[in-house]
């Protein structure tokens, strides 16, 4: 049976905030009177996170959850828990408490009502060190300029989405950072954004730092997947054909004065071919136009015929039957 909500709630050593959280949840579920369901994924904490979260679904059978063999990132979790969920709304957010789960009804109203493939919060009034909102601010803003997608906060955790673009996306690496580009890429273009609250964290540390600064070698995976994932012929057979017609001119030029110096002005060349550095130029250009086109052939044949997946190791689980199973490994 469908239900409203499905929240999918990576956590990684959040212990202290779990049953806060949960409390939280519930009280704005049950207050809106929505069907729903919460889904955990631990990304191998090694604190309480999983004992805490197995306590919570004893109490409220809504709660549901994961558990990672290891740390496989956010990524990962988002993917295993969007696999999984069953609500006509999915909702993402963090376990920090960072996010408000008062923001839920309003996001559910945007898709539902106005129709919104994706929504996504933005901090405006951040409580984060300079660590953070630095290396947010730079990757926002060339964000938008490479995806033409305007909004101001694409990593914000609190997401709202159509089931269907969950469904239809798949999220790998460090790819989450840039989920709304993924949709975009894959024809939900109906983005917007929503100012979200940012509360101050209440327990732990953030996971997150500077090491997000790698995050532009993933937008230019995505932007190049999006262009040209299906069709890479049109890529590389693109600059292979242009090397190759280079090469080719200036390879008949060099022959043509071969030839226009023996036959024709019967003018001594300073320099035979092979002293030349134009002929090596035109050498050069022709193999790597004839390799580009190969790389875009073999590319094009992948493309049509492969099929990528990807499963996470989950060593536990709870709230799920085996039907939910089915679902997960699909």
């Amino acid at each position: 049976m469908s239900l409203d909500i499905s929240v999918i709630v990576p956590a990684k050593d959040e212990e202290e905030s779990i049953p806060e959280f949960c409390q939280w949840i519930s009280r704005v579920m049950q207050t809106h009177g929505f069907s729903y369901e919460v889904i955990f994924i631990d990304d191998g904490s090694e604190d309480n996170t999983w004992a805490e979260i197995q306590n919570a679904s004893k109490i409220n059978s809504a709660i549901k959850g994961f558990r990672f063999n290891r740390n496989f990132g956010k990524s990962a979790a988002l993917q295993t828990g969007f696999r999984a969920a069953q609500g006509d709304v999915v909702i993402t957010m963090d376990a920090d408490l960072q996010d408000s789960p008062d923001e839920i009804p309003e996001l559910y109203r945007m898709i539902r009502e106005d129709g919104y493939h994706l929504v996504s919060g933005w901090k405006k009034k951040r409580h984060d060190p300079i660590s953070k909102t630095l290396p947010s601010k730079f990757f926002n803003a060339l964000t938008r300029k490479i995806s033409g997608i305007k909004l101001h906060d694409f990593n914000c955790g609190l997401k709202a989405y159509q089931s269907t673009v969950v469904k239809n996306i798949a999220v790998y690496g460090e790819m989450h950072r840039y989920i709304p580009v993924i949709a975009k890429w894959g024809g939900f273009k109906k983005i917007t954004e929503k100012v979200v609250e940012h509360r101050e964290r209440k327990y732990g540390h953030s996971k997150f730092g500077l090491g997000r600064m790698r995050g532009v070698l993933d937008l230019l995976s995505i932007s190049f997947m999006g262009k040209f994932g299906k069709k890479p012929m049109h890529f590389f057979g693109s600059l292979g054909t242009l090397s190759f017609f280079f090469g080719f001119i200036f390879t008949a030029s060099v022959f043509w004065n071969k030839i226009d110096s023996l036959f024709i002005s019967k003018v001594p060349m300073k320099r035979d071919i092979a002293d030349q550095p134009l002929f090596f130029l035109a050498l050069v250009a022709l193999i790597i136009g004839v390799q580009l086109f190969v790389t875009g052939f073999l590319a094009e044949m992948i493309a049509t015929q492969s099929h990528s997946k990807r499963d996470y190791l989950v060593i536990d689980k709870v709230g799920f039957d085996k039907k939910a199973e089915v679902v997960l490994n699909a």
